[in-house]
């Protein structure tokens, strides 16, 4: 089958269409036919290799030296133990090495792909959208009524907040370059700061939930915009030394935010789940969210597609075509 491998990192160019052997299918696993796969953050920095942290697990290259994470297909083949799907099912979920013809999975990865989604909608939802679901979820999912802002609005996750938190009844104000205003507009922002002409710090309001996906502003400014009883969620870091890449300050509020009362900050650990995979293809199939998706490439240019994603231009995800 072909796939986009690579043998050490670097930029796109590191990036190759190979052809390599079929996976098995185990037990406890479903073989799926990929369509579509999503390209997020994650990708990239495992493809650079940077921040250097990163490379704990191969010091030269990655371990998996096939790229990609999140998916969606047509079910192949499943394994012995299998009893939810069946070949010809259509899913979507997530995965190592997804950009390939084929990826086997375990069963617990999976949930059907909606009906009204294309596969290249559906695979943009796993990784970015159950990062947005869990930043609203427990105690920081918010009540109808209350503030929410999202900083990063317009892209891969930040396009999945602004539709949940709208859902759960809040309003939201998005912040994005000029560029991009119109389309958070449609997402159901309330509201929308144009961060290049207006100061957020000065802006007078104050929020029940901060979504930062960005990562580039201080956390005491921040906190300050939020309600005495707000908080503060900390999901992406996008500057930042070698090393770290900026993740030392999720690391610090760690730390500090048992200590913390009022205006919390609560640091993001984004894992995958099913149970929240659910949660959102729930909310596709109640009309309440639309993946948003910028371009897609197909799997021979897959090194494209991370140029593009590399210069911030996306508006909500780019995907791959298999």
């Amino acid at each position: 089958m072909r796939a986009i491998a690579q043998d050490r990192y670097g930029p796109p160019e590191v990036l190759e269409l190979r052809e390599i052997d079929r996976p098995a299918v185990r037990k406890d696993q479903v073989l799926v036919r990929v369509r579509a796969a999503g390209i997020h953050r994650g990708d990239r920095i495992l493809m650079t290799g940077r921040p250097y942290a990163v490379r704990i697990t191969g010091p030269r290259a990655p371990m998996h030296r096939v790229r990609g994470t999140e998916f969606a297909g047509e079910v192949t083949a499943v394994g012995a133990d299998v009893t939810e799907f069946r070949p010809g099912d259509e899913v979507l979920g997530w995965g190592t090495g997804t950009f390939a013809e084929f990826v086997s999975v375990p069963a617990t990865n999976l949930v059907p792909k909606p009906a009204t989604l294309t596969f290249a909608q559906a695979a943009a939802v796993p990784i970015s959208g159950m990062t947005a679901f869990q930043g609203l979820s427990g105690r920081t999912r918010p009540q109808p009524g209350q503030q929410v802002l999202v900083i990063g609005a317009a892209g891969g996750v930040g396009t999945f907040a602004v539709q949940i938190a709208k859902a759960y009844g809040a309003e939201v104000t998005g912040v994005c370059s000029t560029t991009k205003v119109e389309m958070v507009q449609s997402l159901g922002a309330d509201h929308v700061i144009d961060y290049t002409r207006e100061d957020l710090a000065r802006s007078g309001r104050r929020y029940d939930v901060i979504l930062d996906i960005v990562g580039d502003r201080p956390i005491p400014q921040l906190r300050r915009l939020l309600t005495p009883a707000g908080t503060l969620v900390l999901v992406g870091v996008e500057t930042g030394g070698p090393v770290l890449g900026g993740f030392e300050r999720n690391f610090a509020a760690m730390l500090v935010a048992p200590l913390v009362r009022r205006r919390r900050v609560r640091p993001l650990t984004s894992t995958s789940r099913k149970p929240d995979l659910l949660g959102l293809t729930a909310l596709v199939d109640a009309g309440n969210l639309v993946p948003v998706v910028d371009r897609t490439y197909p799997l021979d240019r897959t090194a494209d597609a991370f140029r593009y994603l590399a210069d911030q231009h996306a508006r909500g995800k780019v995907v791959i075509t298999v």
